[in-house]
């Protein structure tokens, strides 16, 4: 398993990306959102991913080079059409908008439907945060296979439905909450696969509805599915699913259920808040700084090495990888090379 620096895997990424079609912007755009996904110790949207996009743009189901569209719009709202376009691109893009409209009218929001995958989810509320402001997502896979069960149920009926939220604050690393609504991502149960891992318990059930712990027990549109957060509680993460599903299924038009034949289909809704319309930006940082080390200073419980405040995990992981590199397991390295050999830039990358 090589470990490789950050901005050598970046190169990697955006060079293998454009010699399947990709723009340089988009190129970029999913070159750097994965590898900053595998800094924060989310390997699972990491370099791992990039395989994956260029099939799917072989297959026809992500366009390169597409401009997206406005559908409906006021001050404050979006509605984007994104064309099947690289979801990094255009979900950067369609923040990138709220903010600017959040700057005029104090709150905006956006739907975005018809692109690919967007990556890890925070970071689109990051880019509010920089901004002074409080960012929200929520995203699904519109129509597309379906990988989670509802609470109860043993058949998947649900995505992961991802929620994330960023706060300012004045703290060293950013303060936000990045979660799916299922036990676990599913490219945290496909990681495992390609490492030969197995994975905990409770995390997914198979065809006939019992739990496994061998991550190759399951895959999109077919038997098994994920278990939603909460374990014997799971009917918490279902609801959060089921709202998430309305907000970026209904809310954008995509629709719920699956039409087996369609393309993968990530669905957004984002909204920013401008804190200055609230508190003084300046105040509120410090108070949620002043918070967050409240928190901090909470008497560890056993087994415990301390509170650590939402993102601090990924913050601390972040550090240590941009100073030792990213761990690559061999299945997504041979991965790489392979691309590299078929697109002749195995000298160039030295791959």
């Amino acid at each position: 398993m090589p470990t490789v620096q950050a901005n050598r895997l970046i190169h990697i990424g955006k060079a293998l990306m454009q010699a399947a079609g990709a723009t340089p912007d988009e190129a970029n755009a999913v070159a750097t959102g994965c590898v900053n996904a595998n800094l924060a110790g989310h390997d699972s949207h990491g370099i791992i991913m990039v395989p994956n996009y260029i099939d799917r743009i072989k297959a026809g189901h992500i366009s390169p080079g597409v401009k997206w569209t406005i559908v409906q719009e006021s001050p404050t709202t979006t509605v984007i059409d994104g064309h099947w376009g690289f979801g990094y691109a255009v979900t950067r893009d369609a923040m990138k908008l709220t903010i600017e409209k959040a700057k005029k009218s104090n709150v905006a929001a956006c739907t975005v439907f018809r692109q690919s995958h967007i990556g890890r989810l925070a970071a689109y509320p990051l880019m509010a945060m920089e901004a002074g402001m409080i960012g929200l997502i929520t995203a699904d896979s519109g129509r597309s296979p379906k990988i989670v069960a509802p609470f109860g149920g043993r058949e998947a009926r649900l995505g992961t439905n991802p929620i994330s939220i960023g706060v300012p604050s004045d703290l060293e690393g950013p303060l936000y909450l990045d979660m799916a609504t299922s036990a676990v991502a599913f490219g945290k149960v496909a990681l495992a696969a390609s490492r030969g891992e197995q994975i905990p318990k409770g995390w997914i059930i198979d065809g006939e509805g019992r739990h496994t712990t061998d991550p190759k027990g399951i895959k999109p549109g077919s038997n098994g599915a994920l278990l939603p957060l909460g374990g014997a509680e799971g009917y918490k993460g279902s609801g959060l699913a089921v709202m998430v599903e309305i907000l970026c299924g209904l809310l954008t038009g995509l629709g719920y259920g699956v039409e087996p034949t369609g393309r993968h289909n990530d669905g957004c809704f984002m909204a920013v808040f401008n804190v200055e319309a609230f508190r003084p930006l300046a105040t509120f940082r410090k108070e949620v700084t002043d918070f967050a080390h409240y928190l901090k200073d909470t008497p560890p419980s056993e087994g415990s090495s301390g509170v650590l405040y939402p993102g601090e995990m990924e913050f601390n992981k972040e550090r240590e990888r941009e100073k030792n590199g990213i761990a690559v397991e061999d299945a997504t390295w041979n991965k790489l090379r392979n691309l590299a050999a078929e697109y002749g830039l195995t000298g160039q990358l030295e791959l």
